[in-house]
C-alpha cells in the first residue's frame, strides 16, 4: 500500500478501512475460527518496489491471502508475480489493470465495470449533454502520465457519442506548478467544456488557476483525482463549486447500504489520529468492501485455496457496505456506478458542510441521483442559481 508518496492519502484511507474490518472480524472469531493479521507494507508510491514486496510476503511472511494496493502503481506492478503464483487477488482501484494481462483470478473495486475508461467519463458527458444550449466544443487538459491514457480516451469517445468536438489538448508535465497559462490557452479557444485529468496536486493547482483567469466554459471538471479527498475539499472549499467531477460513494439517502454508516462513523472518529483523509468517502467504503469480499469468499468455501476462491467469486454476489456487487470478465463489475457530481453552494473550508449532502450533489446514474445541475459552470461557481 502507498503511505508515503504522492498518493499517500488515499492509501493511509485505504489501510485504515482495511484495519477497521480486521477488528470487527476478530471480534466475531475471524475466519475459519482463526484470527486475522494484516501485513502491510508501504511500496512509497513506487512501481519498482511492488514485486520485491510480494515476494516478500508470498516467500517470507507466507501470508495466506494478499490484496492489491490503493491504484495502479502499486498493483500493477504485482501482476506478473500473482500471476506466476496463481493467486487470487483482489486490488482497490486499479484503473483497467487487466486490460494487458487477462488474468482471470483478478478482481477489483473500482466501480467503473467492464469497460472502464469510457464508464469513468460518460456521466460528465451525459449531463453536460441535457443542457441548454447543448455545449458543443471540448477542451481537454491531461496530466502527462499513464494514468490518464484510459480516462482521455474515453472522453474522446463520449465526445462523439454525444455530439460534441474537440477542438484542444494539451498534456502538462507532473512537474507543473503554474497552471495559468494552459487555462488561459483553454480560454483562447472558447471551448464550451473543460474536461481535466488530473492527479491530487494538479487537481489543486488547476481548480485555482481556474478561478484566477476566470474561466468561461459552462461545464468544468471531468476525471479530476483529488476533489474526492477531505482534505483537498477543505483546502478549496467554496473553489470547488460548479465542479463536474467523478466520486465513487457519497453520504446521500440512495447509497446509505447496510453497514456503510456504522464503518464511516468508526472511521471518521479515528481519521485525525491517523492523519487520515478527515472524511474518508472516496477510498475508506471502497476499502472496506474489498475486504467483504475476502471474507465473504472464504467464509463460504471454507477454503484459503487461491483457485477455489477464484472460482467463488467469479460466480458469487457480494453483499457489502457499497451494495451487491458482481464481477464480470476482467475482474471488474458486472454493472458500473461511477457517481457524476457537481459542488454545490460550499460557502467555506469548513469539514462539517462536506458532511451535508446537498453539497455535493449526484446527478447519474439517475436512480441514485439527488438533485440537478446548476449550468452553465459560472453560475454554480458564483451562487447565483
Amino acid at each position: 500500500m502507498s503511505l508515503s508518496g504522492i498518493l499517500a492519502a488515499n492509501g493511509k484511507t485505504a489501510l485504515l478501512a482495511h484495519k477497521l474490518w480486521e477488528e470487527n472480524i476478530n471480534n466475531r472469531g475471524g475466519l475459519l475460527g482463526r484470527p486475522v493479521q494484516l501485513v502491510c507494507i508501504d511500496d512509497q508510491t513506487n512501481p519498482s518496489l511492488v514485486p520485491d514486496i510480494y515476494q516478500k510476503l508470498l516467500n517470507e511472511e507466507k501470508t495466506d491471502l494478499i490484496i492489491g494496493g490503493y491504484g495502479d502503481n502499486s498493483i500493477k506492478p504485482a501482476m506478473p508475480l500473482v500471476m506466476e503464483h496463481n493467486r487470487f487477488f483482489v486490488g482497490l482501484m486499479g484503473l483497467a489493470v487487466n486490460q494487458e494481462f487477462n488474468y482471470e483470478n483478478y478482481f477489483v473495486l473500482i466501480p467503473t465495470g467492464l469497460n472502464p475508461g469510457t464508464a469513468l467519463t460518460e456521466g460528465f458527458f451525459a449531463v453536460a449533454a441535457k443542457q441548454h444550449p447543448k455545449p458543443e466544443t471540448v477542451a481537454i487538459l491531461r496530466a502527462d502520465a499513464p494514468f490518464s491514457k484510459s480516462p482521455v480516451q474515453g472522453a474522446k469517445d463520449n465526445s462523439a457519442k454525444y455530439g460534441m468536438k474537440v477542438v484542444f489538448e494539451e498534456s502538462y508535465p507532473l512537474s507543473t506548478t503554474d497552471f495559468s497559462p494552459y487555462i488561459r490557452k483553454v480560454q483562447e479557444t472558447e471551448a464550451d467544456i473543460l474536461f481535466m485529468c488530473s492527479y491530487v496536486g494538479d487537481s489543486v493547482g488547476l481548480v485555482r488557476a481556474i478561478d484566477k483567469e476566470g474561466l468561461q466554459a459552462k461545464v468544468v471538471g471531468g476525471a479530476m483525482i483529488g476533489p474526492q479527498n477531505g482534505s483537498v475539499k477543505t483546502e478549496l472549499g467554496p473553489l470547488l463549486n460548479g465542479l463536474v467531477n467523478y466520486e465513487y460513494w457519497l453520504p446521500v439517502e440512495k447509497l446509505m447500504y447496510p453497514g456503510v454508516q456504522e464503518m464511516i462513523e468508526k472511521y471518521q472518529a479515528r481519521a485525525q489520529q491517523e492523519g487520515t483523509d478527515p472524511l474518508g468517502y472516496y477510498v475508506a467504503p471502497m476499502a472496506y468492501a474489498q475486504m467483504q469480499i475476502l471474507e465473504q469468499a472464504v467464509t463460504d468455501t471454507q477454503s484459503l485455496d487461491d483457485s477455489k476462491l477464484a472460482a467463488y467469486t467469479r460466480d458469487a454476489v457480494f453483499h457489502t457496505v457499497v451494495g451487491d456487487i458482481k464481477f464480470g470478465k476482467g475482474g471488474g463489475w458486472t454493472e458500473p456506478r461511477v457517481l457524476t457530481v457537481q459542488y454545490q453552494h460550499l460557502t467555506d473550508n469548513s469539514v462539517a458542510q462536506f458532511k451535508n449532502a446537498k453539497t455535493q450533489v449526484v446527478l447519474v446514474p439517475e436512480a441514485l441521483s439527488s438533485g440537478k445541475l446548476i449550468y452553465p459552470y459560472i453560475n454554480a461557481k458564483n451562487g447565483t442559481a
